[in-house]
């Protein structure tokens, strides 16, 4: 039973009957205008009746006095009250947990999930980081945001597509080149990885702010590139094989993956049918010899689409890129997950896709996200070499993560392993605490802390339910066992509440497209355990409440474990 939905068809049921004495159209109560109380004391759900104080020509503390007056005990509801503009409304108890504990238990780990998105793809663009340059902590927020999306959505029935659009062509594959003739080392390349390519990488732009001529240099290596040069893509293909090895190294600790590596090159032949289709729609001008279409109707600067040597630009090849995509995939979305400074670029490739006659432009949605900074507000680059590098950054918080293991639990087994997902776990949670668009400040303290609503601590609180069920020698239980009546105190019935909510939570996470709603979640829960945990003896317990409590803690243990997977975070069963 939805409790929500069923309160809500009652209040429907009163508000039309008092809009019809009233004289007045009907109304109507929805789920979603059920508030929770901010105390136990105050009730379950609550309903503000402000807004139909214009249509009820009456206070809204008079509509609220009226509505409870009205509500029938019965059922699941005990009883109501108004408070102020509030109908404040009683559940039962014993009624909220056996229908919230029943279908926890018979989904197992399936609560929560649905078949929403049912044949409709999604495609998701993320992390997409550029060959042949390190992969630093800036590349967090788009990797893991990304990952979090595509498990959330695939949970709610929808066939994700992950692409990986990497960053491989480009006038920075030249300046690789030109740093590579002039300083490199195929041995020392082939093993040191990536940090190789960077240090040349860094060492070419500090050189060429003394030597501009090494620009020139760059620019013909890429010309080279871009008409087929045997020995100039033989180096763009070593490059790019050194740079997958580091990546995937990354991705399988991120516990992150993805269906498709097309990135930049994969369009270089598919732009010059975008560019002749822009010209026969009479969308292409010509503006101090670029190529543009012109956005000023729309309050945007052009976009460009060729420079006025003939070069192609990044609307060129996103424009083949979505229209490519939405051929192979049929998607019903197409999410691109990049930061927020990149907002009006996808506003202008949107707007052209639109013109161009597409009308699934609308279905493409630009996912945006704050920065990572330095503190003093520094932003990171690879080019002036101030990149805290990602595989350091996850060496480093697993490190950090074994000496706290060393100290509290030096005996835990495999605990190597116990601390690599506890730091990396840190790390992801962090990332998704917030709401996407804010700015993260980098800091080691900060990130790497262990109290208080981490990951840490929701892992220690799974670990917890996990080691009461393996002491009580439970890992299923049969909603037809458990006496839900022996649930009815206030720790027990929050840690309820907030299960209940689980399905919603994911829902709502899917659809604003914001992974920290269920990061919140999975918190609130870890913390409603707890103090569950505390209050109540669950092992020493008279038998029928031992059944009771073991019942909520694997319920707990399962939706932690779930909601954790969902954000691409481990969930060890011992800490």
């Amino acid at each position: 039973m939805n409790f929500k939905s069923e309160l809500a068809e009652i209040l429907t049921k009163i508000l039309s009957a008092m809009c019809a004495e009233a004289g007045r159209e009907p109304l109507a109560v929805a789920a979603a205008d059920l508030e929770s109380p901010p105390s136990p004391d105050m009730g379950d759900y609550a309903f503000p009746c402000f807004k139909l104080s214009k249509a009820l020509r009456k206070p809204p503390q008079a509509i609220a006095a009226d509505m409870a007056e009205r509500v029938a005990p019965g059922g699941f509801i005990d009883s109501a009250a108004a408070a102020g503009p509030y109908v404040n409304v009683f559940v039962n108890k014993a009624a909220l947990a056996e229908a919230v504990l029943a279908e926890c238990l018979t989904k197992g780990m399936d609560y929560g999930r649905s078949d929403i998105g049912r044949g409709r793809n999604i495609v998701i663009d993320y992390s997409s980081p550029n060959i042949a340059k390190l992969f630093h902590v800036g590349h967090l927020c788009t990797t893991v945001i990304g990952g979090a999306l595509y498990k959330i959505l695939e949970f709610i029935g929808y066939n994700c597509i992950g692409i990986n659009h990497l960053g491989d062509w480009g006038t920075q594959f030249g300046k690789m080149m030109a740093a590579y003739a002039h300083w490199g080392d195929r041995e020392e390349v082939e093993r040191e990885d990536v940090v190789a390519l960077n240090r040349l990488y860094v060492r070419f732009h500090k050189e060429a702010e003394a030597d501009p001529a090494l620009n020139d240099e760059a620019r013909a290596w890429f010309l080279k590139m871009q008409n087929g040069d045997e020995e100039a893509l033989g180096l763009w293909r070593w490059f790019c094989e050194i740079s997958m090895r580091e990546l995937e190294r990354i991705y399988k600790r991120l516990n992150v993956s993805f269906d498709s590596y097309d990135g930049e090159s994969f369009f270089n032949d598919k732009m010059d049918a975008v560019v002749e289709e822009l010209r026969q729609k009479g969308l292409l001008k010509i503006s101090n010899g670029a190529s543009i279409v012109d956005l000023s109707d729309y309050n945007m600067p052009p976009c460009l689409i060729l420079r006025s040597d003939g070069g192609t630009l990044y609307p060129t090849r996103d424009l083949a890129a979505a229209i490519y995509r939405k051929k192979t995939y049929d998607f019903h979305k197409y999410m691109i997950v990049t930061a927020m400074d990149q907002k009006l670029h996808f506003a202008q490739f949107f707007k052209v896709l639109e013109l161009m006659g597409y009308d699934w432009a609308k279905d493409c949605l630009h996912i945006p996200y704050g920065l990572v900074m330095l503190q003093g507000g520094v932003k990171f680059s690879t080019r002036n070499d101030n990149a805290i590098l990602m595989e350091d950054l996850l060496d480093e918080a697993a490190r950090k993560t074994l000496e706290l293991i060393n100290e509290k639990n030096p005996e835990l087994p495999d605990k190597e392993r116990v601390a690599e997902q506890v730091g990396i776990g840190a790390m992801i949670f962090n990332d998704l605490y917030n709401t996407r668009i804010n700015n993260v400040t980098f800091s080691w303290e900060h990130m790497l802390n262990f109290d208080g609503e981490t990951g840490p601590y929701v892992q220690y609180t799974h670990a917890r339910a996990q080691s009461v069920l393996t002491k009580a020698g439970v890992s299923a239980a049969d909603p037809a066992g458990v006496d839900f009546g022996r649930l009815t105190d206030d720790a027990s019935v929050q840690v309820i509440k907030v299960l209940q909510s689980f399905p919603d939570k994911i829902l709502e996470a899917a659809n604003k497209y914001e992974p920290f709603v269920l990061t919140r979640h999975v918190v609130a829960l870890a913390q409603a355990f707890n103090r569950f945990y505390h209050e109540n003896a669950i092992l020493s317990a008279p038998q029928d409440v031992k059944n009771a409590r073991l019942a909520v803690t694997l319920c707990t243990r399962n939706a932690l474990k779930s909601g954790l997977a969902l954000l691409g975070i481990a969930a060890p069963e011992q800490m």
